[in-house]
C-alpha cells in the first residue's frame, strides 16, 4: 500500500494539469493569478472551482457535461488528486485542472473576479462548536471566496450533514447574501435538478443507507 502512494506520489509530479502548492509563497504573486483562462486553458470560459474535490470523479464529470467551460478541482490530499489526474490524462480533457493546496490559501491563487462559480461537494462539516470558523460555508472562508468570486457567481453546497445545511442556511441570512435554492432532500424533488445530475462516492454511499442529501444554491453580499 505504502509502494503504491508512493509510485501515485511520483508520478503527480508528471501531470502536467496538477499544480502542487501546498505552501504558496506568499512573499511572490502566483503565476497564474488572474490569468487562468489565457495562461493555462488557453480557452476564456467561464471558470468553476470544486473545493475539497478528493478524487476530482465531480470536476471531472462537470468538465465532461460543460465543455464549454473551465475546472480547477482542489484538495490537499495528493493520493486522492491521482485519480483524478489519472481520469483526466486518459480522457485528454482540455478544460480541468487540478491544485494540491489548503482551502485556506485558496486567494492566492485566483484574481478578483476570475471565478464564476464554486462547488463544495462533502466538506467535512466540523461539527464542534469551536471548529465553526474552519467549515468552508463560514464568513471566514464566504470573505475568501468574495476576492475573487464575480458578484453574481454562484456557490453550490451539497452535504449529508444537517448541521452544516443548517449553520449555511443561517449564515446566507446572517450575512444577507442571497439563497438561490435550498432542500433538505434534493433527491426527493419531483422535478430533476441539476445538483443530482452527479453524484461523488461518498453521495452513493449516503443515499444507500438513507441519508438525504441536502443542496444549497446561493451567492454572496459582495456589498458588506
Amino acid at each position: 500500500m505504502v509502494k503504491k502512494k508512493l509510485a501515485h506520489f511520483a508520478e503527480n509530479l508528471t501531470f502536467k494539469h496538477l499544480i502542487q502548492d501546498s505552501r504558496p509563497d506568499f512573499n511572490n504573486e502566483f503565476d497564474l493569478k488572474g490569468k487562468w483562462n489565457t495562461g493555462f486553458f488557453q480557452a476564456d470560459h467561464p471558470l468553476t472551482l470544486e473545493l475539497g474535490c478528493g478524487k476530482g470523479e465531480y470536476t471531472v464529470n462537470l468538465a465532461l457535461l460543460n465543455p464549454a467551460r473551465n475546472f480547477i478541482g482542489i484538495d490537499i490530499k495528493g493520493a486522492r488528486l491521482w485519480r483524478g489526474c489519472k481520469m483526466v490524462q486518459e480522457m485528454k480533457l482540455d478544460n480541468v485542472a487540478f491544485i494540491r493546496t489548503r482551502i485556506d490559501y485558496i486567494e492566492y491563487f485566483f484574481g478578483e473576479n476570475e471565478v464564476d462559480e464554486i462547488w463544495i461537494t462533502f466538506p467535512d462539516p466540523q461539527p464542534q462548536s469551536n471548529r465553526k470558523r474552519k467549515r468552508l460555508t463560514s464568513p471566514l472562508f464566504l470573505n475568501r471566496y468574495k476576492r475573487f468570486l464575480k458578484p453574481g457567481g454562484i456557490i453550490h453546497l451539497k452535504t449529508d450533514n444537517m448541521g452544516l445545511y443548517n449553520f449555511t442556511r443561517f449564515i446566507i441570512e446572517e450575512e444577507k447574501h442571497q439563497l438561490l435554492f435550498s432542500s433538505d432532500d434534493i433527491y426527493s424533488m419531483k422535478e430533476p435538478h441539476e445538483a443530482t445530475t452527479i453524484q461523488t462516492f461518498y453521495e452513493e454511499k449516503f443515499r444507500k443507507e438513507g441519508i438525504p442529501i441536502k443542496y444549497i444554491e446561493f451567492s454572496l453580499n459582495h456589498e458588506s
